[in-house]
Protein backbone atom coordinates (compact mmCIF):
# COMPACT_ATOMS: atom_id res chain seq x y z
CA UNK A 1 0.00 0.00 0.00
CA UNK A 2 1.61 3.70 -0.83
CA UNK A 3 2.66 5.53 1.87
CA UNK A 4 0.83 8.77 2.16
CA UNK A 5 3.62 11.67 4.09
CA UNK A 6 1.40 14.37 4.75
CA UNK A 7 2.24 18.60 4.51
CA UNK A 8 5.11 19.22 7.20
CA UNK A 9 6.15 23.06 6.11
CA UNK A 10 4.59 26.23 7.38
CA UNK A 11 4.85 27.50 3.69
CA UNK A 12 4.90 26.47 0.43
CA UNK A 13 8.04 27.00 -1.67
CA UNK A 14 6.61 27.56 -4.94
CA UNK A 15 3.15 26.16 -4.80
CA UNK A 16 1.88 23.08 -6.22
CA UNK A 17 -1.85 23.42 -5.65
CA UNK A 18 -4.43 26.14 -7.27
CA UNK A 19 -7.59 26.77 -4.91
CA UNK A 20 -10.76 25.19 -4.39
CA UNK A 21 -12.92 28.43 -5.54
CA UNK A 22 -10.71 28.23 -9.03
CA UNK A 23 -11.39 24.72 -9.36
CA UNK A 24 -15.10 24.94 -8.56
CA UNK A 25 -15.30 28.46 -11.24
CA UNK A 26 -13.57 26.14 -13.65
CA UNK A 27 -16.81 23.56 -13.45
CA UNK A 28 -19.05 25.92 -13.59
CA UNK A 29 -17.26 27.75 -16.81
CA UNK A 30 -18.51 23.88 -18.53
CA UNK A 31 -21.97 24.81 -18.32
CA UNK A 32 -23.46 27.03 -21.46
CA UNK A 33 -24.63 30.26 -20.27
CA UNK A 34 -22.91 30.12 -16.94
CA UNK A 35 -21.47 32.60 -15.06
CA UNK A 36 -18.93 31.90 -11.68
CA UNK A 37 -18.83 34.18 -8.98
CA UNK A 38 -16.52 34.45 -6.44
CA UNK A 39 -17.98 35.63 -3.03
CA UNK A 40 -14.59 37.48 -1.15
CA UNK A 41 -12.45 40.56 -1.81
CA UNK A 42 -11.35 41.56 -5.13
CA UNK A 43 -8.25 40.49 -4.71
CA UNK A 44 -9.10 36.50 -4.76
CA UNK A 45 -10.90 37.29 -7.70
CA UNK A 46 -8.21 38.92 -9.59
CA UNK A 47 -5.58 35.77 -9.20
CA UNK A 48 -7.70 33.72 -10.19
CA UNK A 49 -8.88 35.24 -12.83
CA UNK A 50 -5.16 35.82 -13.74
CA UNK A 51 -4.67 32.25 -13.37
CA UNK A 52 -7.57 31.41 -16.04
CA UNK A 53 -6.58 33.96 -18.76
CA UNK A 54 -3.09 32.74 -18.87
CA UNK A 55 -4.21 29.61 -18.76
CA UNK A 56 -6.94 29.52 -22.21
CA UNK A 57 -4.78 32.89 -23.56
CA UNK A 58 -8.36 34.57 -23.49
CA UNK A 59 -10.58 36.31 -21.55
CA UNK A 60 -12.68 34.10 -19.35
CA UNK A 61 -16.01 34.81 -17.53
CA UNK A 62 -15.45 35.23 -13.99
CA UNK A 63 -17.11 37.81 -11.23
CA UNK A 64 -16.98 38.56 -8.09
CA UNK A 65 -18.76 40.31 -5.06
CA UNK A 66 -16.17 42.39 -4.29
CA UNK A 67 -16.28 42.36 -0.62
CA UNK A 68 -14.67 45.04 1.24
CA UNK A 69 -13.15 45.34 5.20
CA UNK A 70 -16.72 46.50 7.02
CA UNK A 71 -17.96 43.23 5.05
CA UNK A 72 -15.27 41.41 6.52
CA UNK A 73 -16.42 42.07 9.31
CA UNK A 74 -20.31 42.60 9.43
CA UNK A 75 -20.93 40.29 6.74
CA UNK A 76 -21.40 39.97 2.83
CA UNK A 77 -25.09 39.39 2.44
CA UNK A 78 -25.41 42.92 1.22
CA UNK A 79 -22.31 42.35 -1.33
CA UNK A 80 -23.92 39.14 -2.67
CA UNK A 81 -27.57 39.97 -3.04
CA UNK A 82 -26.52 43.19 -5.39
CA UNK A 83 -23.94 40.94 -7.26
CA UNK A 84 -27.08 39.08 -8.11
CA UNK A 85 -29.11 41.32 -8.70
CA UNK A 86 -26.89 43.32 -11.13
CA UNK A 87 -25.40 40.80 -13.17
CA UNK A 88 -28.55 39.08 -13.57
CA UNK A 89 -29.84 42.41 -15.18
CA UNK A 90 -26.41 43.05 -16.94
CA UNK A 91 -25.65 39.45 -18.45
CA UNK A 92 -28.74 37.24 -17.69
CA UNK A 93 -26.93 34.04 -17.22
CA UNK A 94 -28.86 30.42 -17.05
CA UNK A 95 -26.73 29.73 -14.16
CA UNK A 96 -24.84 31.69 -11.58
CA UNK A 97 -22.29 29.52 -9.79
CA UNK A 98 -21.30 30.85 -6.50
CA UNK A 99 -18.03 29.82 -5.30
CA UNK A 100 -17.17 30.74 -1.70
CA UNK A 101 -13.43 31.89 -0.65
CA UNK A 102 -11.87 32.24 2.89
CA UNK A 103 -12.44 35.76 3.49
CA UNK A 104 -16.73 34.63 3.61
CA UNK A 105 -15.89 31.54 4.98
CA UNK A 106 -14.19 32.29 7.97
CA UNK A 107 -16.96 34.32 8.97
CA UNK A 108 -18.73 31.34 9.13
CA UNK A 109 -21.68 32.75 7.22
CA UNK A 110 -25.19 31.05 6.66
CA UNK A 111 -24.53 31.87 2.90
CA UNK A 112 -27.42 29.33 1.45
CA UNK A 113 -29.69 31.45 3.43
CA UNK A 114 -28.36 34.33 2.42
CA UNK A 115 -29.19 33.10 -1.30
CA UNK A 116 -32.88 32.20 -0.32
CA UNK A 117 -33.46 35.51 0.97
CA UNK A 118 -32.53 37.62 -2.03
CA UNK A 119 -34.16 34.61 -4.12
CA UNK A 120 -37.09 35.48 -2.26
CA UNK A 121 -37.07 39.10 -2.21
CA UNK A 122 -36.36 39.29 -6.56
CA UNK A 123 -38.16 36.20 -7.22
CA UNK A 124 -39.33 36.98 -10.72
CA UNK A 125 -36.14 38.94 -11.80
CA UNK A 126 -34.16 35.84 -11.15
CA UNK A 127 -37.09 33.16 -12.40
CA UNK A 128 -34.96 31.75 -15.35
CA UNK A 129 -31.58 32.16 -13.83
CA UNK A 130 -30.76 28.84 -11.25
CA UNK A 131 -28.18 29.76 -8.06
CA UNK A 132 -25.73 27.25 -7.28
CA UNK A 133 -23.93 27.38 -4.07
CA UNK A 134 -20.48 25.71 -3.97
CA UNK A 135 -18.90 25.64 -0.45
CA UNK A 136 -15.29 26.33 -1.40
CA UNK A 137 -12.56 27.84 1.23
CA UNK A 138 -9.22 28.01 -0.40
CA UNK A 139 -7.69 27.91 3.03
CA UNK A 140 -8.68 23.56 2.68
CA UNK A 141 -8.58 21.54 -0.30
CA UNK A 142 -7.26 22.22 -3.69
CA UNK A 143 -8.22 22.56 -7.37
CA UNK A 144 -9.81 19.04 -7.59
CA UNK A 145 -12.25 18.99 -4.78
CA UNK A 146 -13.37 22.60 -5.48
CA UNK A 147 -14.46 20.86 -8.87
CA UNK A 148 -16.01 17.95 -7.27
CA UNK A 149 -17.74 20.23 -5.22
CA UNK A 150 -19.35 22.25 -7.93
CA UNK A 151 -20.30 19.46 -10.09
CA UNK A 152 -22.58 17.72 -6.91
CA UNK A 153 -23.77 21.61 -6.15
CA UNK A 154 -25.19 21.58 -9.48
CA UNK A 155 -26.45 17.53 -9.38
CA UNK A 156 -28.22 18.75 -6.39
CA UNK A 157 -29.95 22.33 -7.28
CA UNK A 158 -30.76 21.53 -10.64
CA UNK A 159 -31.16 17.65 -11.13
CA UNK A 160 -34.52 16.00 -11.09
CA UNK A 161 -35.13 13.75 -8.26
CA UNK A 162 -36.53 10.59 -8.74
CA UNK A 163 -36.99 7.94 -10.91
CA UNK A 164 -37.15 8.67 -14.46
CA UNK A 165 -38.05 6.25 -17.39
CA UNK A 166 -34.28 5.40 -18.54
CA UNK A 167 -33.29 6.40 -22.56
CA UNK A 168 -31.05 3.45 -23.39
CA UNK A 169 -29.06 5.50 -25.77
CA UNK A 170 -28.29 8.13 -23.48
CA UNK A 171 -25.26 8.09 -20.61
CA UNK A 172 -24.10 10.51 -18.31
CA UNK A 173 -20.68 11.23 -18.10
CA UNK A 174 -18.58 13.13 -15.08
CA UNK A 175 -15.13 13.86 -16.24
CA UNK A 176 -12.49 14.98 -14.00
CA UNK A 177 -10.39 18.68 -13.83
CA UNK A 178 -7.32 16.75 -15.51
CA UNK A 179 -9.25 16.30 -18.64
CA UNK A 180 -8.47 18.81 -21.43
CA UNK A 181 -10.60 19.85 -23.93
CA UNK A 182 -9.54 17.35 -26.49
CA UNK A 183 -10.16 14.76 -24.01
CA UNK A 184 -13.91 15.55 -23.65
CA UNK A 185 -14.34 16.26 -27.48
CA UNK A 186 -12.74 13.02 -28.04
CA UNK A 187 -14.99 11.16 -25.04
CA UNK A 188 -18.07 12.63 -26.78
CA UNK A 189 -17.14 11.67 -30.29
CA UNK A 190 -16.17 7.83 -29.03
CA UNK A 191 -19.55 7.28 -27.12
CA UNK A 192 -21.34 9.08 -30.52
CA UNK A 193 -19.40 5.95 -32.44
CA UNK A 194 -21.36 3.13 -30.25
CA UNK A 195 -24.89 5.08 -31.32
CA UNK A 196 -24.71 6.42 -27.74
CA UNK A 197 -25.86 10.11 -26.84
CA UNK A 198 -23.39 11.27 -23.67
CA UNK A 199 -24.58 14.37 -21.58
CA UNK A 200 -20.78 15.65 -19.95
CA UNK A 201 -21.17 17.46 -16.63
CA UNK A 202 -18.99 19.83 -16.87
CA UNK A 203 -17.90 19.81 -20.63
CA UNK A 204 -15.44 22.31 -20.80
CA UNK A 205 -14.59 21.46 -24.63
CA UNK A 206 -17.41 24.16 -25.59
CA UNK A 207 -17.18 26.24 -22.67
CA UNK A 208 -13.86 28.35 -21.18
CA UNK A 209 -12.03 27.51 -24.25
CA UNK A 210 -14.23 28.87 -26.66
CA UNK A 211 -12.60 32.58 -27.40
CA UNK A 212 -13.16 33.83 -31.12
CA UNK A 213 -16.14 35.90 -31.57
CA UNK A 214 -16.92 38.82 -33.16
CA UNK A 215 -18.21 40.38 -29.46
CA UNK A 216 -17.02 40.03 -25.89
CA UNK A 217 -19.95 37.32 -24.10
CA UNK A 218 -19.22 37.91 -20.49
CA UNK A 219 -20.89 34.64 -19.58
CA UNK A 220 -19.49 30.83 -20.94
CA UNK A 221 -21.01 29.83 -24.60
CA UNK A 222 -21.35 25.74 -24.81
CA UNK A 223 -20.77 23.52 -22.70
CA UNK A 224 -23.65 21.08 -20.62
CA UNK A 225 -27.49 23.05 -20.56
CA UNK A 226 -29.25 23.34 -17.94
CA UNK A 227 -31.61 21.09 -19.70
CA UNK A 228 -29.77 18.13 -19.64
CA UNK A 229 -28.65 18.65 -16.19
CA UNK A 230 -32.30 18.84 -15.16
CA UNK A 231 -32.90 15.42 -17.06
CA UNK A 232 -29.37 13.13 -16.18
CA UNK A 233 -31.83 10.93 -14.58
CA UNK A 234 -33.64 10.11 -17.23
CA UNK A 235 -29.90 8.48 -18.81
CA UNK A 236 -29.23 4.81 -18.79
CA UNK A 237 -25.83 4.80 -16.98
CA UNK A 238 -23.50 6.60 -15.28
CA UNK A 239 -19.82 7.02 -15.98
CA UNK A 240 -17.77 9.10 -13.51
CA UNK A 241 -13.90 9.38 -14.50
CA UNK A 242 -11.77 9.93 -11.41
CA UNK A 243 -12.26 9.46 -7.57
CA UNK A 244 -12.89 12.58 -7.38
CA UNK A 245 -16.37 12.48 -9.15
CA UNK A 246 -17.73 9.72 -7.00
CA UNK A 247 -19.33 11.96 -5.06
CA UNK A 248 -21.20 13.76 -8.10
CA UNK A 249 -21.95 10.38 -8.84
CA UNK A 250 -23.21 9.45 -5.35
CA UNK A 251 -25.43 12.59 -5.73
CA UNK A 252 -26.64 11.77 -9.05
CA UNK A 253 -27.82 7.92 -7.91
CA UNK A 254 -29.11 9.22 -4.28
CA UNK A 255 -31.45 11.94 -6.29
CA UNK A 256 -32.26 9.38 -9.28
CA UNK A 257 -31.01 6.02 -8.77
CA UNK A 258 -28.81 6.02 -11.56
CA UNK A 259 -26.39 3.27 -11.63
CA UNK A 260 -22.93 4.53 -11.76
CA UNK A 261 -19.13 3.25 -12.02
CA UNK A 262 -16.13 4.68 -11.87
CA UNK A 263 -12.60 4.73 -13.62
CA UNK A 264 -9.61 5.83 -12.21
CA UNK A 265 -8.09 7.37 -15.60
CA UNK A 266 -8.79 6.38 -18.99
CA UNK A 267 -5.46 6.31 -19.68
CA UNK A 268 -3.43 3.36 -21.28
CA UNK A 269 -4.51 0.03 -22.93
CA UNK A 270 -6.49 -1.55 -20.34
CA UNK A 271 -8.58 1.66 -18.96
CA UNK A 272 -8.96 2.33 -22.85
CA UNK A 273 -10.49 -1.48 -23.48
CA UNK A 274 -12.71 -1.69 -20.09
CA UNK A 275 -14.51 1.90 -21.22
CA UNK A 276 -14.94 0.57 -25.24
CA UNK A 277 -16.45 -3.12 -23.26
CA UNK A 278 -18.75 -1.13 -21.14
CA UNK A 279 -20.14 1.02 -24.42
CA UNK A 280 -20.62 -2.13 -25.99
CA UNK A 281 -22.53 -3.61 -23.55
CA UNK A 282 -24.64 -0.67 -22.86
CA UNK A 283 -25.13 -0.02 -26.79
CA UNK A 284 -25.35 -4.09 -27.83
CA UNK A 285 -23.04 -2.97 -30.26
CA UNK A 286 -19.97 -3.89 -31.42
CA UNK A 287 -16.46 -1.19 -30.78
CA UNK A 288 -16.53 0.33 -34.62
CA UNK A 289 -13.23 -0.15 -37.08
CA UNK A 290 -12.35 3.02 -36.19
CA UNK A 291 -11.86 2.17 -32.26
CA UNK A 292 -10.83 -1.12 -33.37
CA UNK A 293 -7.70 0.35 -35.46
CA UNK A 294 -7.33 2.69 -32.63
CA UNK A 295 -6.35 0.27 -30.55
CA UNK A 296 -3.53 -1.47 -32.80
CA UNK A 297 -2.10 1.80 -32.98
CA UNK A 298 -1.94 1.85 -29.74
CA UNK A 299 -0.28 -0.92 -29.48
CA UNK A 300 2.26 -0.03 -31.89
CA UNK A 301 3.26 2.64 -30.05
CA UNK A 302 3.32 0.69 -26.54
CA UNK A 303 5.99 -0.99 -28.41
CA UNK A 304 8.01 1.67 -30.11
CA UNK A 305 7.69 3.80 -26.69
CA UNK A 306 8.63 0.91 -24.62
CA UNK A 307 12.57 1.65 -25.40
CA UNK A 308 12.45 5.19 -24.82
CA UNK A 309 10.60 5.72 -21.40
CA UNK A 310 12.02 1.52 -19.87
CA UNK A 311 13.63 2.17 -16.71
CA UNK A 312 13.38 5.92 -17.12
CA UNK A 313 13.22 7.98 -13.50
CA UNK A 314 10.05 9.90 -13.55
CA UNK A 315 9.13 12.40 -10.76
CA UNK A 316 5.39 14.14 -11.16
CA UNK A 317 3.42 16.98 -9.19
CA UNK A 318 -0.13 17.03 -9.70
CA UNK A 319 -3.52 17.15 -8.00
CA UNK A 320 -4.48 13.29 -7.03
CA UNK A 321 -6.11 11.60 -9.61
CA UNK A 322 -4.16 13.14 -12.34
CA UNK A 323 -0.54 11.89 -10.17
CA UNK A 324 -2.78 8.58 -10.49
CA UNK A 325 -3.64 8.58 -14.21
CA UNK A 326 0.00 9.52 -15.38
CA UNK A 327 2.55 7.37 -12.80
CA UNK A 328 -0.08 4.08 -14.14
CA UNK A 329 0.72 5.32 -17.20
CA UNK A 330 4.64 5.99 -16.64
CA UNK A 331 4.79 1.91 -15.17
CA UNK A 332 3.32 0.19 -17.96
CA UNK A 333 5.35 1.85 -20.26
CA UNK A 334 8.41 0.23 -18.24
CA UNK A 335 9.41 3.81 -16.28
CA UNK A 336 10.17 3.89 -12.85
CA UNK A 337 8.34 6.78 -10.27
CA UNK A 338 11.08 8.18 -8.22
CA UNK A 339 9.00 10.92 -6.75
CA UNK A 340 5.20 11.54 -6.43
CA UNK A 341 4.14 14.88 -4.84
CA UNK A 342 0.34 15.96 -5.06
CA UNK A 343 -1.86 18.71 -3.26
CA UNK A 344 -3.97 17.39 -0.73
CA UNK A 345 -3.60 13.74 1.14
CA UNK A 346 -7.90 13.45 1.18
CA UNK A 347 -8.11 11.54 -1.98
CA UNK A 348 -8.54 7.76 -2.18
CA UNK A 349 -6.84 7.70 -5.83
CA UNK A 350 -3.07 7.95 -3.44
CA UNK A 351 -3.57 4.86 -1.94
CA UNK A 352 -3.74 3.15 -5.76
CA UNK A 353 -0.80 5.23 -7.02
CA UNK A 354 1.76 2.95 -8.17
CA UNK A 355 4.96 4.55 -5.78
CA UNK A 356 6.11 3.54 -2.74
CA UNK A 357 5.42 7.27 -1.16
CA UNK A 358 3.27 9.91 -1.65
CA UNK A 359 4.46 13.31 -0.48
CA UNK A 360 1.74 16.13 0.17
CA UNK A 361 3.53 19.00 -0.72
CA UNK A 362 4.74 21.93 -3.11
CA UNK A 363 7.57 22.00 -6.22
CA UNK A 364 10.31 22.59 -3.32
CA UNK A 365 9.05 19.20 -2.58
CA UNK A 366 9.13 18.00 -5.97
CA UNK A 367 12.40 19.21 -6.47
CA UNK A 368 14.05 17.82 -3.57
CA UNK A 369 13.05 14.50 -3.97
CA UNK A 370 13.87 14.51 -8.11
CA UNK A 371 17.44 14.85 -7.49
CA UNK A 372 18.39 11.97 -10.15
CA UNK A 373 15.36 11.90 -12.24
CA UNK A 374 15.05 11.51 -16.13
CA UNK A 375 11.91 13.84 -16.48
CA UNK A 376 9.71 15.97 -14.15
CA UNK A 377 5.92 15.61 -14.97
CA UNK A 378 4.20 18.90 -13.56
CA UNK A 379 2.54 22.47 -14.59
CA UNK A 380 4.11 25.38 -15.70
CA UNK A 381 5.64 26.77 -12.57
CA UNK A 382 7.67 23.79 -12.58
CA UNK A 383 9.87 25.29 -15.30
CA UNK A 384 12.35 26.36 -12.98
CA UNK A 385 12.70 23.14 -11.02
CA UNK A 386 13.55 21.64 -14.41
CA UNK A 387 16.05 23.64 -15.42
CA UNK A 388 18.67 23.53 -12.20
CA UNK A 389 17.83 19.75 -12.17
CA UNK A 390 18.88 20.07 -16.03
CA UNK A 391 15.95 17.03 -16.83
CA UNK A 392 13.33 17.87 -19.25
CA UNK A 393 9.43 19.13 -18.29
CA UNK A 394 6.61 18.00 -19.48
CA UNK A 395 3.98 19.61 -18.87
CA UNK A 396 0.67 18.83 -17.59
CA UNK A 397 -2.47 20.21 -15.66
CA UNK A 398 -3.42 23.38 -14.70
CA UNK A 399 -2.08 25.92 -15.05
CA UNK A 400 0.34 26.08 -18.62
CA UNK A 401 0.77 29.36 -19.78
CA UNK A 402 4.03 28.52 -21.06
CA UNK A 403 2.71 26.90 -24.10
CA UNK A 404 0.23 27.21 -26.31
CA UNK A 405 -2.44 24.48 -27.38
CA UNK A 406 -2.50 22.63 -24.17
CA UNK A 407 -6.03 22.59 -23.90
CA UNK A 408 -5.95 20.41 -27.17
CA UNK A 409 -3.16 17.65 -25.95
CA UNK A 410 -5.21 14.54 -26.05
CA UNK A 411 -4.73 11.89 -23.51
CA UNK A 412 -7.25 9.76 -23.05
CA UNK A 413 -8.42 6.50 -25.21
CA UNK A 414 -6.65 4.33 -27.55
CA UNK A 415 -5.88 7.74 -29.41
CA UNK A 416 -4.87 9.54 -26.56
CA UNK A 417 -2.55 6.91 -24.94
CA UNK A 418 -0.95 6.75 -28.32
CA UNK A 419 -0.02 10.43 -28.55
CA UNK A 420 1.17 11.05 -25.13
CA UNK A 421 3.95 7.83 -25.65
CA UNK A 422 4.67 9.38 -28.56
CA UNK A 423 4.94 12.93 -26.90
CA UNK A 424 6.92 11.48 -23.86
CA UNK A 425 8.98 9.61 -26.41
CA UNK A 426 10.19 12.55 -28.40
CA UNK A 427 10.62 14.51 -24.88
CA UNK A 428 13.12 12.14 -23.22
CA UNK A 429 15.40 11.22 -26.47
CA UNK A 430 15.45 15.08 -27.66
CA UNK A 431 17.22 15.91 -23.98
CA UNK A 432 18.98 12.64 -24.19
CA UNK A 433 22.77 13.25 -23.02
CA UNK A 434 23.80 10.44 -24.65
CA UNK A 435 25.15 10.87 -28.59
CA UNK A 436 24.20 9.67 -31.33
CA UNK A 437 26.26 6.46 -32.36
CA UNK A 438 29.24 7.45 -34.89
CA UNK A 439 30.46 4.99 -37.78
CA UNK A 440 34.39 4.01 -37.17
CA UNK A 441 36.12 6.31 -39.24
CA UNK A 442 37.82 4.33 -42.03
CA UNK A 443 40.65 2.31 -41.74
CA UNK A 444 44.22 4.16 -42.82
CA UNK A 445 46.36 1.24 -44.37
CA UNK A 446 50.19 1.50 -44.27
CA UNK A 447 52.79 0.33 -45.89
Amino acid sequence: MTRILTHTKTAAINPLKSSQPLGAALAFLGVDGALPILHGSQGCSSFALVLLVRHFKHIVPLQTTAMNQIATVVGGADFLEKALVKLKARTWPRLIGICTTAVAETRDEDIARDISNAKGARRTERADTEVVLARTPDFAGALEEGWSKAVTAMIEAITRPGTQDRDRAKIVILPGSNMTVADVEHLRETVETFGLTPLILPDVSGGPDEAVRDRWISIARGGAKVEHIRDLGAATQCIAVGEQMRRPAEALQGLTGLPYVIFGSLTGLNNADRFAWLLAAISRNNPPTAVRRSRMQLQEAMLSGHFHLAGRKIAIGCEPDQLFQLAQFFIGMGAVITAAVTTTAHSKALQLVPADTVKVGDLGDLEELAADADLLVTHSHGRQAAERLAVPLMRVGFPVFDRIGSQHKLNVLYRGTRDTIYNVANLVQATDDVPPARAPPDPVFRR
